[in-house]
């Protein structure tokens, strides 16, 4: 199993990132802050512009770690990585799967079902541990009956329509499971780019990180992270990224953020609201985030198909290593992750 390693985390936007010797060093106005072996880390992410010298490059390409740049208030950006030694029979499978509209919407029906499920799950957990609810619990029957619909559809864009309303009768009842702080955390259902309140701005900051180590884990195990059967192609969209990252957005990214809200480790100050970018996170709060963020993926889970005790950490790859299987013909079908 492969080793987790840390993500190094740039929250100073005037960060300069340049090499020394095997060390990554990170200096302001030109003056060391912070410095640590290549060999210690597995991806770096820097949120600023002041961007990373050659030599630095060179040195994460040389080891297999990533670097993915996104501005200040968390959007996504780019990502440098060095050359790929994935097996090229693996994404010449991949791509024919992809190009077959069967065998693409049956993976894209796995993905979209595993999500309705957790987002299911979440709720269920919500109703064992606070009690009865009527609009939480009509909620679950509708998000059941969307994972069946879900996988009897016949074209993507049906899939895609079942998905969207899913996603809005799970968004509806959000408000009820931020239990402290309900003024200030008030949500009125997903939005983005740019997110228009407190909540929405963690579930965004929460989400890309998700996808960028859920990329991360595509290359890893051999895949192209940018060919997906879900979501559309686009250049510079990681689209299996998305793909792959549907049915762990609930358990590794909204419970993270109600935990975050409902235990008061984030507050309203936290946030403020910067013109066209919307409700955007304090350079604290960002900090905050990402400690729990790394604290939450040392957390070990018992894999549900794999039946092993993994860090949680690892899940992305685990499930990016089981999909390439399924590609390869190793395995019958692709075991989607679900929340127990």
């Amino acid at each position: 199993m492969r080793k987790l390693l840390n993500v190094l985390y740039i929250t100073t936007p005037e960060s300069y990132l340049s090499k020394d010797g095997m060390n990554v060093v990170v200096s302001v106005d030109k003056e060391e802050r912070f410095r640590i072996p290549i060999v210690n880390i597995e991806g770096i992410v820097t949120f600023g512009y002041m961007g990373a010298s050659p030599g630095l490059m060179k040195l994460c390409a040389d080891n297999g770690v990533s670097l993915s740049f996104l501005t200040p208030t968390g959007r996504f950006i780019g990502r440098f990585q060095g050359p790929v030694h994935g097996n090229v029979l693996l994404r010449k499978a991949q791509y024919h799967t992809a190009d077959n509209e069967d065998c693409a919407l049956h993976f894209a029906q796995i993905f979209v079902a595993g999500k309705i499920q957790n987002y299911k799950a979440i709720l269920q957990r919500f109703i064992r541990d606070n009690g009865t609810n009527s609009e939480v619990e009509e909620a679950i029957q509708l998000l059941n009956t969307s994972k069946h619909k879900a996988i009897n559809t016949n074209n993507a864009s049906s899939l895609i329509g079942v998905e969207g309303d899913a996603a809005n009768t799970y968004f509806g009842v959000f408000p009820h499971l931020i239990l402290h702080q309900k003024e200030g955390f008030h949500f009125q259902g997903r939005n983005k780019r740019p997110p228009k309140d407190a909540a929405n701005a963690l579930l965004s900051f929460v989400y890309t990180l998700l996808a960028n180590e859920t990329a991360a884990a595509l290359e890893t195990v051999g895949l192209d992270p940018y060919v997906g059967f879900l979501h559309s192609l686009r250049p510079g969209r990681t689209s299996l990224a998305l793909d792959l990252m549907e049915e762990m957005r609930a358990y590794l990214g909204d419970r993270l953020v109600l935990s975050l809200i409902n235990r008061r480790q984030v507050t309203p100050n936290d946030f403020v609201r910067h013109g066209e970018s919307g409700v955007v996170m304090t350079e604290n709060c960002r900090k905050t985030v990402l400690t729990a963020w790394q604290s939450r993926k040392k957390e070990t889970i018992v894999h549900p198909y794999l039946e092993e005790k993994i860090p949680i950490g690892l899940l992305p790859y685990v499930q990016a290593l089981l999909l390439a299987r399924t590609i390869r013909g190793d395995i019958d079908d692709y075991p989607v992750f679900l929340i127990r």
